[in-house]
């Protein structure tokens, strides 16, 4: 359990855990090397079923040679198009272990956008879920002249299914057994013949403007960062993680996956993404990786609980986590914590911050992580009251995942910490914007090399459009998205993100986005959180039918204008938010306006909802 003055835990580890230099290199050595250990664990149907090492190496190698007897070659594509399941995993090293490159899509997709992923990747073989994944891709299959097959991971309602393009992934395992049996070393030749310099991973950005593009990477940048992520937050046998975030992501692929299989942390699987509250109590793991949104959630949930609470339990949680900010404040300013001051923190954990940690299901991290999108400093400082260090990091799909960290030792609310040692990141004089350059740096964009000149220079600086400010210490502190920066009428510039930091702090607010540029004042789109508003209302008796109908109550609009006003009195005049409204419809990730890491779409939002924005004006 950690202790936030002791930080001891959190120190930098090894760059060489398991030899190997590219993917399927090191997995087969980490095989080797753990054997009987367990390494992923996932709930069905209520109970954990464990695979040890040695058991996910059996299924890798005979997947591999399924798609080897399939016909997939060295340098083909075959995609993945699932929720985060073991499966996944699975597909993906055995995909790489052909030699192959591996490519994900978000189960959220659309049809349309499968057949584009497909066409743009030239998948051979497509991994699906389920029959509602299934649908999609046999709406789309006449389209993709080079998909071979489409391997189906659940055959639960398909068991009826003829179709000679279709099979179920035990049927893949039984053709890599038979192709086994006749050519026994098949796998490890494969595995072997793969070189750093390969393609080994395509990562689709979300394509907020225009089409998705495909990031490439090579075993070497792969292989080369999960070492480096080892020197940032060290993980080793002992920590539990907790994977949920889409593996076709650049976070849970590289910070999950492949992270994992180098330390050798058991990766825990959640039953599906609704479950994700009830499982992380359940998991309690000790290094915990989330975006922005779940850490609000659980922050949303600590703040109802509390509400519904006794007056003695709030009189507790309230000098608890009073003494909770006092270390905070304390260790980020480097201050030795007396001996009094730990002491009624050891009295404050066990009036009420152990259970607000319990509640959350964080009892046991040594420590969470951050990163994908900006976070409010003072719901960092929150984590760090109840004793969970909070480290942000940053880093893009281009990038392989993070570049900057906060380091444990040094925590900064606010920054995204100094340059990770692995590569090296400075600020374009003339910009300001953030530039990146190091072996992790992506091969560039999959068909579109004019794309890949716009983004890497010729001194091969990744310009990553993002624009910051640096310390005297080195580290950085994002200000905004260089497109997304407002210059209001008056000619002021305003970094809508610090607005939205604010208001995304509010149990009541899920999304925001701020609009002003070329207007006289700002103006925000709010989407709220709906339990938490729904619960609002209940306990107040405000009648409501449905979402819409309770983002339209007069009590709920008043509600979201208490927020919006103790936000603007951080803020000075020309800064200040004048006028809201609220999105009547819940949305949801299949939602155009979000993507897969459930980020409202700013230039979406403005367009879609222009009517309701000039209203505003």
């Amino acid at each position: 359990m950690s202790n936030l003055w002791d930080l001891s835990h959190i120190q930098p580890g090894r760059a060489d855990v398991v030899p190997g230099e590219t993917i399927p290199a090191m997995f087969w050595n980490a095989v080797a090397l753990r054997g009987d250990q367990v390494w992923m664990r996932q709930k069905k149907l209520g109970i954990w079923k464990s695979w040890s090492w040695r058991q996910t190496g059996e299924a890798v190698r005979e997947l591999a040679a399924g798609l080897q007897a399939l016909g997939l070659e060295p340098g083909q594509t075959a995609s993945i198009l699932a929720n985060t399941v073991v499966e996944w995993v699975l597909a993906d090293v055995a995909v790489l272990s052909c030699g192959a490159v591996s490519n994900g899509i978000y189960p959220t997709d659309a049809a349309s956008q499968v057949h584009y992923l497909c066409e743009d990747s030239a998948t051979r073989v497509l991994f699906v879920e389920d029959d509602e994944q299934l649908d999609k891709a046999l709406e789309v299959r006449e389209q993709l002249p080079l998909l071979r097959k489409i391997v189906v991971f659940d055959m639960k309602g398909l068991r009826d299914l003829d179709d000679p393009d279709v099979m179920s992934l035990d049927a893949l395992r039984d053709l890599g057994r038979q192709r086994l049996a006749q050519h026994p070393d098949c796998v490890e030749q494969s595995s072997a013949a793969c070189q750093p310099e390969d393609l080994a991973i395509l990562v689709y950005t979300s394509g907020t403007t225009g089409k998705p593009k495909g990031a490439m990477h090579s075993h070497r940048g792969l292989v080369y960062t999960t070492r480096g992520f080892n020197t940032l937050v060290a993980q080793d046998e002992r920590d539990e993680r907790m994977c949920f975030l889409p593996l076709c992501h650049i976070a849970e692929r590289m910070g999950g996956e492949y992270f994992a299989l180098y330390t050798g942390s058991k990766l825990n699987f959640v039953e599906n993404p609704e479950t994700v509250p009830e499982n992380v109590r359940e998991i309690a793991p000790t290094v915990f990786t989330a975006v922005p949104r779940v850490w609000e959630k659980f922050y949303s949930g600590v703040m109802i609980a509390l509400k519904e609470s006794s007056t003695l339990q709030r009189a507790a949680y309230a000098w608890s986590i009073g003494v909770g900010m006092r270390i905070a404040e304390k260790v980020m300013a480097g201050e030795a914590v007396g001996t009094g001051l730990k002491l009624r923190f050891t009295l404050a954990r066990w009036l009420a911050l152990n259970n607000a940690r319990k509640l959350i299901g964080i009892h046991r991290a040594r420590f969470c992580i951050t990163g994908a999108a900006p976070i409010s400093p003072d719901l960092i400082k929150w984590y760090m009251a109840l004793g969970v260090p909070m480290l942000e990091v940053w880093g893009m799909t281009e990038t392989c995942g993070a570049s900057t960290g906060v380091p444990a030792t040094r925590m900064k609310p606010g920054s995204i910490g100094p340059a990770a040692a692995f590569n090296e990141v400075r600020l374009d004089p003339v910009t300001g914007e953030i530039l990146v350059r190091g072996p992790n740096v992506f091969m560039g964009y999959l068909n579109q090399p004019e794309k890949t000149a716009e983004t890497i220079d010729k001194d091969g600086w990744l310009h990553t459009g993002d624009v910051g400010v640096v310390d005297d210490e080195g580290f950085f502190r994002i200000t905004d998205r260089m497109k997304d920066i407002i210059i209001t009428a008056g000619g002021k510039n305003i970094t809508p993100s610090e607005l939205e930091n604010e208001l995304k702090f509010s149990p009541y607010v899920t999304d925001a986005v701020v609009i002003g540029d070329k207007r006289a004042y700002l103006t925000v789109i709010i989407m709220i959180d709906q339990d938490n508003v729904e619960k609002f209302a209940q306990d107040a008796d405000i009648p409501f039918s449905n979402y819409a109908s309770l983002t339209r109550a007069p009590e709920v609009q008043e509600l979201i204008q208490k927020e919006i006003d103790r936000v603007n009195q951080k803020f000075a005049r020309v800064e200040q938010i004048k006028k809201f409204f609220l999105l009547d419809t819940q949305l949801t990730a299949e939602d155009e306006e979000l993507t897969p890491t459930m980020k409202l779409k700013r230039k979406l939002v403005e367009k879609k909802y222009a009517a309701q924005i000039e209203a505003m004006y």
